[in-house]
């Protein structure tokens, strides 16, 4: 056969079609986002472009000042938002294609219904004259989001976006913060329209109640004050309000002794005498004893969670309980209501502490001091394996509790829970109720975007880093100065935690064989430091907090069998606490 001769391909040039210019006033549908974006304040939105999503992207090629930073997976762009909303208290916004560029949202989505964060998530879709008809990439979104989804929408026409994006920003951040998420076929998106934006927004029935009923919160202002063993029990719905200040005044006002969930460190400043810190499954066992002996136990913008109360019917036992939440669907969900108070925590709290008047409670406090003498957390460091417990009590005490420190998922998560003392609200970052592995890393640098004058820091353990990591070439491209500490145990920990514990030391598929995650950095073009020694642990630290214009990524090599302590087994209460091995 003869040999075709080989033809050098040269690319054909195609004259690129003029775009139509349109007649005044007539944008198209992603021109009118865009622009509905800009007068909601959005100043970056993180996301990863496909052919749904092309038009909206288009737009953004002109958006100015409006960033979009482009991540290696749609689930890091979701998880940057939560972190982005949750350190600067704005409203994140995330954007992917249709099929499985939204479905690659969802693990996300999720995430911030759980822990109310107040996102927007813009998703392509495929052609209107196609929805239905299973089209490449088609995937029904708001279906698949509704029971994950403060609210969602799939518009139809390019002239309802304005008021539809307007919409969700409204509700996202209004009453509970929660994801909403707006749906738009590309050719919605191409279609020309003449928007009308409005300040306006009417939702038929959706009044949230901000303000508590006086004579509840008068009927709460009393029971504090006649309490002999009151206790204050902060969720993260005080920190969602910004409600800090007020929480701070009630407990200076009355001397009473608060606790956090997980969702509230830093609600109140962790250094303050009447902070017990955080109570339930991996609490400390002065705020369980606390809880468990309270007279009167006011719970603000928390909801009873499993992890906080194990056995319901035995948790605060002897307790009136107040519950003061915006939310009414959780009064009384997990557990009964003596004194319910629908309201905003920042509004209800300010109330109560220009009302309250401090309880006679020497004894209680003389108490409760005996119990976190006698049980405060401990960790042993001796000279060869590194503590995981000590690395967190070092980065503690070189940034002072003033860093924004993000978690991941696992044992390092309940480690730095324990040990990391935030000094102000916004500053302890974590995924609380679905408990995403892979939040870690990319909530940290949507944190660090939202507040690029404040220290962020990311803790990570070996497995959950290891699900978004990719996305240190973004940190890269974009000069993120972002340390990452990875408490590296070769193992998921807390699953082997439970396996010892609960499954008779059988280790099914919870060891893992690691790269060498400094070297990994390197090759991504960050920073790598390996930790293999306790010596080493502080100057890693301190190197890795002065880095600048690039991720620093420290893998401390910890001991392996180390195990997160006390522990509330699941399901159980406070008397079966296991406080030592």
């Amino acid at each position: 056969m003869a040999r075709q001769a080989t033809v050098p391909l040269k690319p054909r040039a195609v004259p690129l079609k003029p775009r139509a210019t349109p007649r005044a006033g007539r944008v198209n549908g992603a021109q009118a986002l865009v622009e509905t974006l800009r007068r909601e304040g959005v100043q970056i939105i993180f996301g990863v472009p496909g052919g749904a999503s092309l038009p909206i992207y288009d737009a953004l090629y002109d958006a100015g000042p409006l960033r979009h930073i482009l991540v290696r997976h749609e689930q890091v762009a979701v998880h940057a938002a939560v972190g982005y909303a949750r350190a600067s208290g704005r409203v994140g916004v995330c954007t992917a294609t249709s099929g499985p560029g939204a479905t690659n949202l969802v693990t996300g989505i999720a995430d911030a219904i759980m822990d109310s964060v107040p996102i927007v998530a813009i998703t392509g879709q495929v052609p209107r004259e196609v929805i239905g008809n299973d089209a490449f990439q088609e995937a029904d979104v708001t279906g698949i989001t509704m029971p994950i989804t403060k609210f969602n929408s799939l518009v139809m026409s390019a002239a309802e976006i304005p008021q539809a994006v307007h919409q969700a920003f409204y509700l996202a951040r209004t009453g509970r913060p929660g994801p909403v998420l707006v749906d738009i076929p590309r050719d919605v998106a191409q279609e020309m329209c003449v928007p009308e934006f409005t300040d306006e927004v009417t939702i038929p029935g959706y009044r949230p109640v901000l303000d508590g009923a006086p004579n509840q919160i008068a009927a709460a202002v009393k029971a504090l004050a006649e309490a002999e063993r009151p206790v204050i029990y902060a969720g993260g719905g005080v920190i969602g309000s910004n409600a800090g200040p007020e929480l701070t005044a009630l407990v200076d006002g009355t001397g009473i002794p608060v606790v956090l969930t997980l969702m509230g460190k830093g609600a109140l400043d962790e250094l303050h005498p009447r902070c017990l810190g955080m109570l339930g499954m991996h609490g400390s066992a002065y705020a369980n004893w606390a809880v468990n002996g309270a007279d009167v136990l006011l719970v603000v913008g928390a909801r009873f969670d499993d992890r906080v109360t194990g056995r319901v019917k035995d948790f605060a036992p002897r307790a009136r309980i107040i519950h003061v939440d915006v939310d009414p669907a959780e009064i009384g969900k997990n557990k009964p209501a003596h004194i319910p108070i629908v309201g905003d925590a920042k509004r209800v709290l300010a109330v109560m502490a220009a009302q309250a008047r401090a309880p006679k409670i020497e004894s209680w406090w003389k108490q409760i001091t005996e119990w976190r003498e006698r049980h405060p957390f401990r960790y042993h460091q001796n000279d060869h394996r590194i503590s995981a417990q000590y690395v967190c009590d070092q980065l503690n005490k070189v940034t002072g509790g003033r860093a924004v420190a993000v978690t991941d998922v696992g044992q390092h998560q309940m480690w730095m829970a324990q040990w990391y003392r935030p000094r102000a609200p916004r500053h302890f970052i974590t995924s609380g109720g679905l408990g995403v592995m892979g939040f870690g890393f990319p909530a940290a640098m949507g944190a660090k975007f939202a507040c690029p004058d404040e220290t962020v820091v990311a803790v990570v353990g070996d497995g959950g880093f290891q699900m978004t990591l990719q996305d240190l070439a973004t940190a890269v491209e974009h000069g993120v100065s972002l340390p990452i500490i990875v408490l590296n145990n070769g193992a998921l920990g807390m699953v082997r935690q439970w396996q010892s514990m609960f499954y008779g030391g059988r280790f099914s598929s919870s060891l893992l064989r690691n790269p060498d995650f400094a070297r990994v950095a390197e090759a991504f073009g960050a920073r790598g430091i390996r930790v293999e020694r306790p010596e080493q642990v502080e100057g890693a630290l301190r190197a890795a907090l002065e880095t600048e214009g690039v991720p620093c990524v420290v893998d401390v090599i910890c001991d392996p069998d180390e195990n997160v302590l006390p522990m509330i087994p699941p399901g159980q209460s406070v008397a079966e606490m296991i406080l030592d091995e």
